[in-house]
């Protein structure tokens, strides 16, 4: 075993509900914004007293509802103010929150609003509304709801005025460190989402060990932009302690508007996934192009890169140093004003950073420090420092945060930040915590310094480049349904978006042929890459989607002219699918799919005849 542990005990202190993170900062500084609302181009601040008097409305009205202590609430919505001031409210009446993806299929949302016995639910707008009300004659536990855009917040402040200080103060003191704050529901390689279940102190202890840990991001005239979703673990993460450092918060629902929106709010830091940075890069790429300045820029990036891992090496060349400063006039500014002027930091995880990015965002001015994380280690359980930067590295281990290598290199976590259980999952707990540590799933390694590298996944659960957790069986298992369809590998491991390798079921192919009167039968050969057969994959395929959300559904596929099977080595004794061997095998036809696509809003095919007949 290899381990690093902090000096911090790993007893966390009970600080009782996390709502004091906001409270305390009301307390501390009352007149600080902490909070900003956009109208246009236009932000306006919110101070620490004011958004606990909202949050206060909010959850008084929770409590005139009728909502016992410990029930629980849903949210559905994008990413916007009013999350975070419903997060904080269902934390203040000692409720506790149930977070829902806004791209849920209906039966996602059926499956976690049933499994977690949501009483009551608040969504963003009314399709929303409607989504909640086609399936809820399936959960006989919810009861209200509330819909922000139709004036829901402001009713549960009204119903809430005859509440007192006092009663809402003994619901919130009430509530323990040790008691839940939280169920997160995450993708699993079943497909049933399991519910993670993260107490008060897992958010209090986890804030303050961050923020000892990145005190240059959250200093005193630091402000961020939220606009990854608040239903994953890392942005609610990010909201709760940027509100108790005092940071400045702004939140971004559609990510098409995203870089108007840091230009206006001007951020000094910014959270993000590894596919905003490559779309930042590409999109400067692509209107430099547009300029005619496409050979500047490209000649600028890999200066930037250079000048990068030189200065990991200690040492810049005089030449080197003179392409740099000429590459920050022509092109670094002009990056960083694209950002708002302000962005110095970077906090990245959810997905692996290409160092490269990296490496040329730190020559434009941006330290991005990589963490490492999951749901059920409250968003970072390690992330670089901006003092010891090690590109290409998750750093070492937050305080309060012991990390060991166990013999097979998996990454085993113990300490303040770990979830208490799967709710209502005792089996998938012991399994995850079956000697007090927590098995990850990942493979890693750790330095002499502490400093951890992820090297793999052991999981199969695939997190595509925007952070989202897809689980591939049950997109396979939905596609394989197709009697055409003979074996599926759903892929997207880092990448942009989710996309299918698929084989064709040879014995099925003949008669399927017939039925539809082509003659004489395409040999599999041709039917890989005959349109009809295309079109019949890409129904089967479209049929799955239906029961996932969008960011997990299959967008591309390519139909491999050979057969998976256990002689060539592709498929266990049992007929299952060896996938390290099939990316292995099909790495370019993986590359191939993504090489200069487009992300589709329907599963579109890729193929490449000439290439595949001369693949020998």
């Amino acid at each position: 075993m290899n381990d690093q542990r902090h000096p911090t005990p790993i007893t966390a202190p009970d600080h009782g509900s996390a709502a004091r993170l906001l409270s305390e900062r009301a307390r501390k500084t009352p007149d600080r914004p902490i909070l900003a609302e956009r109208h246009g181009d236009t932000w306006t601040p919110i101070t620490a007293a004011e958004t606990l008097a909202r949050v206060r409305g909010i959850a008084k009205g929770f409590v005139a509802a009728g909502l016992a202590p410990g029930a629980h609430v849903a949210i559905l919505s994008r990413t916007r103010l009013e999350w975070t001031l419903v997060d904080f409210a269902v934390w203040t009446a000692g409720l506790v929150s149930i977070p829902v993806y806004e791209t849920s299929s209906p039966d996602q949302v059926r499956w976690i609003l049933s499994d977690s016995e949501a009483v009551a639910i608040v969504v963003e707008q009314e399709e929303h509304a409607r989504r909640v009300a086609s399936i809820a004659p399936d959960l006989p536990h919810l009861g209200q709801h509330w819909t922000i855009d139709g004036g829901g917040l402001d009713d549960l402040t009204r119903l809430g005025e005859d509440v007192t200080d006092a009663e809402l103060d003994a619901r919130t003191a009430d509530v323990h460190g040790h008691d839940d704050a939280t169920i997160i529901y995450t993708s699993g390689t079943t497909g049933r989402p399991k519910g993670c279940v993260l107490r008060h102190d897992n958010f209090t202890a986890t804030v303050e060990g961050a923020s000892e840990a990145m005190p240059e991001v959250v200093a005193d005239d630091a402000s961020t932009l939220l606009f990854i979703p608040l239903a994953h673990v890392f942005a609610r993460f990010i909201a709760a302690m940027s509100i108790s450092a005092g940071v400045l918060v702004g939140h971004e629902p559609d990510t098409k508007d995203l870089m108007h929106a840091v230009s206006t709010f001007k951020p000094s830091f910014l959270l993000a996934v590894p596919r905003v940075f490559e779309k930042i890069y590409n999109s400067a790429e692509q209107k430099a192009e547009l300029g005619g300045r496409g050979k500047v820029f490209r000649a600028a990036a890999r200066t930037a890169v250079a000048h990068s891992e030189a200065l990991a090496a200690g040492k810049v060349p005089l030449g080197l140093a003179l392409r740099f400063k000429l590459s920050d006039r022509l092109v670094y500014a002009k990056l960083r004003d694209a950002m708002g002027g302000r962005v110095r930091y970077a906090v990245s995880g959810s997905a692996p950073l290409s160092p490269r990015l990296s490496h040329f965002f730190r020559s434009v001015g941006v330290l991005i420090l990589e963490g490492y994380g999951l749901t059920e280690t409250t968003a970072p359980a390690t992330v670089n420092r901006a003092a010891e930067l090690r590109i290409g590295s998750v750093g070492r281990a937050l305080p309060g945060v012991e990390i060991r290598i166990a013999d097979d290199d998996e990454i085993l976590i113990r300490g303040v930040d770990v979830f208490d259980r799967y709710w209502r999952n005792d089996e998938a707990t012991a399994a995850a915590k079956p000697d007090g540590w927590f098995h990850t799933g990942d493979l890693g390694r750790l330095d002499p310094d502490g400093i951890l590298t992820v090297t793999g996944r052991a999981k199969e659960l695939i997190v595509t480049a925007s952070g989202k957790n897809v689980a591939p069986a049950p997109l396979e298992d939905g596609i394989r349904e197709h009697p055409l369809v003979g074996q599926v590998v759903v892929v997207g491991e880092g990448k942009p978006f989710v996309a299918a390798l698929v084989t064709l079921d040879r014995e099925m192919l003949g008669g399927w042929c017939e039925t539809r009167g082509i003659t004489p039968a395409l040999s599999a050969h041709e039917a890989a890459y005959d349109e009809r057969v295309h079109q019949a994959v890409q129904e089967a395929i479209d049929a799955a989607n239906q029961r996932v959300s969008r960011a997990e559904s299959v967008r591309s596929f390519t139909i491999l002219d050979t057969e998976l099977t256990e002689a060539s080595g592709h498929l266990t004794p049992k007929l299952t699918i060896k996938r390290p061997v099939i990316l292995k095998d099909f790495a370019a036809d993986v590359e191939h799919i993504y090489s200069g696509s487009k992300v589709q809003t329907t599963a579109t095919p890729v193929v490449e005849p000439e290439r595949r007949k001369n693949r020998a």
